[in-house]
């Protein structure tokens, strides 16, 4: 799988699962793999297992993982050519790529233009939507007013949802259901959006309260040449985060599949991508779908697409990167079976999927036959305050769905998480992956939503 004309060295800008995912791949291509690491992560994974390992930084993310210029120091000292930004933190930060293109340094991901429109949902709606893929009604703008907002909600109709055109991760938006509640929800996005994202521009779209959160995986190469890699149901979410993941979508008729996915892989070659992109739909009660949004970077839940494809898809980011074709055509293109993704997250549904960070005293994650799990702690180890509250991905696969999610339902029941005060995602996916909604396949978005009392009941 080696391949000596890709880089020197690949940084890779991040921590956790995805920088142990990286690593591990860099090792099979035989590319040597340096990684950044704050003060808290010091002992982690990641830092153990790197070729180099540049510290940048105390655990605030803006003071280590958002830090450019250490970042960029890193990459001197320890030779990069190369960056791998992972999803989160620089992913998806066009001055960072930017940066990286000014000191010869390769980014891992688009071409920093591009990345700069898509990084702006309402602008890559409306590019996306000149290449031919259908868009919920709703208007947006960079300096769109309250008026505005009042003017696209009379056209859009009720309910509508208003989006921070920078947000990304299930923050900054809300649902509105109706005329008196638009000005105050409007002015709070406009405000959420300012401080989270420093950009306080919001768009307004039609909200589909029974919707089916399909995303196609995509990869493009830099001559023009783009493959879809299937696609994913991600409708299992709270807060707007997604839980549940998994491939293909059960009710999503192939016929239908075949058209997003073309669709998708149209629209990255018109609009000049590269690397590893999801396209994200919405698709409704009738099977109407509709473009939300282009997330250029890996995905959390790019596992299940490798578990039916069968290609790595970090691999050929790095590839693509390099300036090489890509490795498949979409003939060749061989999806088999079906897997689904869960995520072990230090959280406590019982609470609002509140966190519930700390050291793990005990720590037992799943095996087997067709069990894949990525993760970055062992028990001693901690779940950290200052990052995501992850543990761990469990990912299973099957010739069919029934036989990945009964063998999901088996993995969830082997995770042990013990730690003071800490609790775990397992037991309540586990309720999800048994509830009758979702053996049927007749989840929606709104699933965990309309649970009264947080838990699910078969």
């Amino acid at each position: 799988m080696s391949d000596h004309r890709l880089f020197r060295t690949v940084l890779v800008a991040n921590r956790g699962e995805i920088a142990v995912r990286v690593i591990r791949t860099c090792r099979e291509l035989s590319i040597p793999a340096a990684v950044v690491y704050s003060t808290e992560d010091r002992d982690a994974l990641a830092t153990q297992m790197a070729d180099q390992a540049v510290h940048i930084g105390p655990a605030p993310t803006r003071k280590s993982y958002l830090n450019i210029a250490a970042i960029m120091e890193a990459a001197a000292q320890c030779g990069a050519d190369a960056i791998h930004p992972g999803y989160g933190f620089l992913s998806e930060d066009a001055d960072f790529a930017t940066i990286c293109q000014d000191n010869g340094v390769t980014f891992i991901g688009p071409p920093p233009q591009l990345m700069k429109t898509l990084g702006d949902k309402a602008a890559a709606r409306s590019l996306l939507a000149s290449t031919g893929l259908p868009v919920l009604p709703g208007g947006s703008g960079a300096d769109a007013t309250l008026r505005d907002a009042e003017e696209t909600a009379k056209q859009t109709g009720y309910p509508l949802i208003i989006k921070a055109a920078a947000g990304g991760g299930g923050r900054g938006m809300t649902v509105v259901r109706s005329p008196g509640e638009l000005a105050p929800a409007f002015r709070s996005i406009v405000a959420t959006a300012q401080q989270l994202f420093g950009d306080g521009s919001v768009y307004l779209e039609r909200y589909l309260d029974r919707a089916k959160h399909i995303e196609v995986q995509v990869l493009c190469d830099q001559h023009g040449q783009a493959v879809s890699l299937g696609e994913r149901d991600c409708s299992v979410q709270r807060h707007k985060q997604k839980l549940i993941e998994e491939t293909p979508a059960a009710t999503l008729p192939r016929s239908a599949a075949r058209v997003l996915g073309e669709q998708a892989a149209r629209g990255a070659e018109q609009i000049g991508l590269h690397g590893a992109s999801t396209f994200e739909f919405l698709v409704d009660d009738a099977g109407r779908h509709y473009f939300m949004e282009v997330n250029c970077r890996i995905q959390v839940e790019h596992p299940v697409t490798e578990m039916v494809s069968g290609l790595d898809i970090v691999a050929e980011q790095i590839r693509i990167a390099a300036g090489h074709r890509l490795s498949v055509r979409q003939n060749q293109v061989a999806l088999n079976g079906h897997a689904i993704e869960c995520r072990i997250n230090a959280e406590d549904p019982g609470h609002g999927f509140r966190p519930t960070p700390g050291r793990l005293t005990a720590l037992r994650l799943p095996a087997g036959p067709f069990t894949r799990v990525d993760s970055y702690v062992s028990a001693g180890d901690s779940v950290s305050p200052s990052y995501d509250s992850l543990i761990a991905k469990v990912i299973t696969w099957g010739s069919d769905r029934e036989t990945a999610r009964a063998r999901m339902a088996r993995a969830l029941r082997e995770v042990r998480v013990e730690g003071a005060g800490m609790r775990d995602t397992s037991e309540f996916l586990r309720g999800i992956i048994d509830h009758p909604d979702f053996r049927a396949g007749e989840h929606t978005t709104t699933m965990i939503d309309s649970l009264a009392d947080g838990r699910p009941r078969p």
